[in-house]
């Protein structure tokens, strides 16, 4: 979030509208993982991180063939509200087993007429500690946290992140969702690869 702290002030009105339903969401998700078996759900992870980074990249497509303009989507009531029920849905899905919520993350506001690519990362970014933060304090009270993993992965998470955002903005926005949609496919076939193959 400190990387991309630029970009605060133009992301505030959709943090708000967001940070509710991305909390109650994440908790759901954790309560949820703590009573269900993980193995169904899992075998249906490739084929939404392969669905959100095909709507990621389809972006452009649909809003030229759409009858309005991004920006007068972006502040109908419905689709806002649209937007939020499917923001609480991906936060259900991140508390619960979290791959790959940043690139639905990233569809979603690119429907809702978001164009930067640097302020709907900083936006992601947001959202998605948020709703790991809420997991994360359901988790440590139901006792589920290796903490010495938790460590090294926090680290490395940290770092990576801020770099990442820190050298991200210095590419061109067209070269950053080239590597979005790599990352997701890359992602969504090695999920593929693990649960299908191995």
């Amino acid at each position: 979030m400190f990387g991309y702290r630029e970009h605060a002030r133009a992301i505030v009105v959709w943090l708000a509208r967001f940070a509710l339903v991305s909390a109650l969401g994440g908790f759901l998700g954790a309560v949820l993982l703590t009573h269900t078996q993980e193995t169904a759900f899992a075998k249906m992870v490739p084929f939404l991180i392969l669905f959100a980074t095909v709507l990621f990249m389809a972006q452009n497509v649909f809003r030229r063939f759409g009858s309005k303009t991004a920006a007068t989507r972006s502040h109908g009531i419905k689709t806002i509200w649209g937007a939020m029920a499917f923001q609480f849905a991906v936060a259900v899905y991140g508390g619960f087993f979290g791959a790959g919520i940043g690139i639905l993350m990233l569809a979603s506001l690119g429907f809702l007429g978001m164009t930067n690519i640097h302020e709907m990362n900083a936006l992601k970014t947001v959202l998605g500690s948020l709703i790991n933060a809420v997991a994360t304090v359901w988790f440590i009270r139901a006792g589920l946290i290796d903490w010495t993993k938790a460590g090294i992965m926090t680290a490395g998470a940290v770092t990576g992140y801020y770099l990442a955002a820190r050298y991200a903005q210095r590419i061109p926005q067209r070269r950053v969702r080239q590597l979005i949609s790599m990352i997701g496919f890359g992602i969504s076939g090695v999920m593929f690869y693990k649960q299908f193959v191995k």
